[in-house]
């Protein structure tokens, strides 16, 4: 499988149109929105092209593709253009065959539903943590404020008993959170998962899955992107390529 390519940036020509079968999805390397996407198109073996995007220099067209102009979105052969990662993948989940990520039986839908609202209450404060790196602030009191949120999802995983966040086998929410426990380690805050048993079991199993180890970035990688990233640099999306 190829490796990526760079990133299109402003002054770059629009890709041509989607092949008859594939579903594009413009992505950007680093950003765990766009690596959710990324996940559920090779989890279901869904024929695709990865455009990718520098989401700090995009190309005007881009807007034409995600009028918010965030990552991830895909757009189908016929043009059909769909934005928003939990709408893109939910999407992807619905019309593409193979093994449904997403439970049928609508209490458990609503129960994967309510466990991704437990988890944003610790994501949030995640990503605030980036936001006071970007601007040299003290992160002690939101690491703290994560820390608790994190040990609250555990204690709600904990209970549920599988091995999966998501029931006996992996599942949406499994690969709706994983991505941002990827990035612990530049967030500075994976030392959190030494209070955190459950989620440091589950995320070792998620480690294991043939489309996490498909779409994971290496940890040098990540690290040299955020430092440039922190910087506000453009090329910090098209590091190590």
């Amino acid at each position: 499988m190829a490796g990526p390519t760079k990133s299109l940036a402003k002054g770059s020509p629009a890709p041509g149109p989607v092949p008859d079968g594939v579903i594009r999805a413009y992505i950007m390397r680093f950003c765990p929105f766009a690596q959710r996407a990324h996940l559920i198109l090779v989890a279901k073996g869904i024929k695709h092209e990865l455009v990718y995007i520098n989401t700090l220099n995009k190309p005007d067209w881009f807007f034409e593709k995600s009028p918010f102009g965030q990552v991830p979105a895909i757009e189908t052969s016929k043009g059909q253009l769909i934005y928003e990662s939990q709408i893109v993948c939910d999407y992807l989940d619905e019309v593409f065959p193979g093994k449904k990520l997403t439970p049928q039986d609508p209490f458990q839908k609503a129960q994967q539903k309510m466990l991704l609202e437990h988890f944003s209450k610790a994501s949030t404060v995640a990503f605030k943590i980036v936001g006071a790196k970007k601007n040299n602030e003290d992160i002690s009191a939101l690491k703290a404020e994560f820390l608790e949120k994190l040990v609250q999802f555990d204690q709600v995983v904990a209970k549920l008993n599988t091995p999966y966040v998501g029931g006996s086998s992996v599942s949406m929410a499994d690969y709706m959170i994983l991505p941002i426990f990827e990035r612990f380690d530049i967030f500075g805050v994976k030392d959190c998962l030494e209070k955190t048993p459950h989620l440091l079991q589950w995320y070792q199993l998620m480690l294991q899955d043939p489309a996490v180890k498909a779409t994971h970035i290496k940890p040098e990688a990540l690290e040299g992107f955020f430092k440039l990233y922190l910087q506000g640099n453009p090329e910090s999306v098209d590091y190590d390529i």
